[in-house]
């Protein structure tokens, strides 16, 4: 259940580009937002001598979306400078560590694993780590001390913008928001207008093939990326949606389906036949006049 929240972010160099930490008031957990560029500056703080549990994101080297690991270490600073020796692709880490130094190596085992698990669920970003491992033997005061910690890094990473471990379209349920379907010749596809974007229901189908006048663009190059990806798979002469998958726009999520151009805003209909156009937009004007 989501709650309000006082969350502060503090820009230790006045930068917003720069280090970035971020913490709920109430909470003692702390998440720290790293640019590889800025590595020696985090070194430098006391937060990377301390016991912590990290996240590396950075561009999918294949594929659409991004790429995740996620580690831990009884000194995150040590462990941080030995990942940009010996690992490409992350651009930014995003470091937990506790506000009064009370993480201890079964904490951060534990919640290395846990994030790992929900990172897996979640299914947005492509993990670097492999192999989970088994869940490690934690007393059970301190798997509940996980959870909540966990449950923090959770609200602190999304805040900055790594929504790693929250499900696509969970601001916007099936429960809680209307349906909008995109119906042609060897189409069928369903969907959710969201605060983060347009989310592709998994099940969607739609055509294999790219007409002609999508050839050479950006939206087959988006169709290819999805499809080595797996969030497309190939059955015969279509294409099936494995994952809710969200779009920057219902237009994007419409071309994908359909392999041509069409505008979304008036492909996209209601189980009424009204489209996210007469719904969404028009509901906008209608509640400012």
């Amino acid at each position: 259940m989501t709650r309000p929240q006082t969350i502060q972010i503090f820009l230790p160099s006045g930068d917003p580009q720069g280090l970035r930490v971020a913490e709920i008031t109430t909470r003692i957990v702390r998440v720290i937002e790293v640019p590889r560029s800025l590595l020696a500056d985090f070194l430098k703080m006391p937060e990377a001598q301390q016991v912590g549990v990290y996240y590396l994101v950075g561009p999918a080297e294949e594929g659409e979306g991004a790429l995740l690991y996620i580690g831990q270490s009884g000194a995150v600073g040590t462990r941080l400078a030995q990942h940009n020796e010996n690992k490409d692709f992350w651009n930014r880490a995003l470091v937990a560590v506790s506000l009064t130094n009370s993480l201890t190596q079964t904490h951060a085992l534990f919640l290395e694993w846990l994030g790992i698990r929900d990172a897996k669920n979640a299914g947005r970003y492509a993990l670097d780590n492999g192999n989970a491992g088994a869940r490690p033997h934690t007393p059970a005061p301190l798997e509940a001390d996980c959870h909540e910690i966990q449950d923090t890094v959770r609200v602190l990473l999304a805040t900055l913008g790594y929504p790693v471990f929250d499900a696509v379209g969970k601001s916007a349920t099936k429960d809680s928001a209307e349906e909008f379907f995109c119906r042609a010749n060897g189409v069928e596809g369903r969907g959710l207008y969201t605060p983060e974007g347009f989310v592709l229901l998994k099940g969607s189908t739609g055509r294999r093939e790219s007409m002609s006048s999508l050839q050479g663009t950006v939206y087959e190059h988006v169709r290819g990326r999805l499809i080595e990806s797996g969030v497309l798979r190939v059955e015969g002469d279509r294409i099936v949606v494995t994952r809710d998958y969200v779009f920057s726009s219902p237009s994007r999520a419409a071309v994908v389906l359909l392999g041509y151009s069409a505008n979304g805003w008036q492909v996209w209909k209601n189980a009424a036949g009204r489209t996210l156009n007469g719904v969404i937009r028009v509901g906008i004007t209608d509640a400012t006049t």
